[in-house]
């Protein structure tokens, strides 16, 4: 396998890596969801002061971010990333192998013809 070809496997999994710790992370963090108010006022009250409407904004923001990163982690899931990159591995070291074994054939044809 040509040094090239190994920075970039090497690359794609390292950015793999990076992608599926930030997932776990973010799944991990739905233990710490904040706890609801036990009286919580209807969105149409104007009861609701600027913590109370900063806090309820930043719920939501938190809340959305939790679901895309579990939306994100089961389409990742569903690609099989880490088969297909296995598979791609496999396939690659074999085609480079079988390569490697015509080329020092023709190698040692050139040098020792018969």
């Amino acid at each position: 396998m040509s040094k090239n070809s190994r920075h970039n496997l090497r690359d794609i999994m390292n950015k793999l890596l990076v992608l599926t710790l930030f997932v776990t992370l973010s799944l991990s963090a739905q233990g710490f969801r904040l706890p609801r108010d036990a009286e919580e006022i209807a969105p149409g009250d104007d009861e609701q002061g600027t913590l109370g409407k900063l806090n309820s904004v930043v719920k939501q923001y938190y809340e959305t971010s939790v679901n895309k990163a579990a939306d994100l982690l089961e389409a990742i899931k569903g690609m099989k990333l880490e088969e297909k990159a296995k598979s791609a591995y496999a396939d690659t070291t074999t085609v480079v192998g079988t390569y490697a074994g015509i080329f020092q054939d023709q190698v040692y044809h050139f040098f020792y013809p018969h």
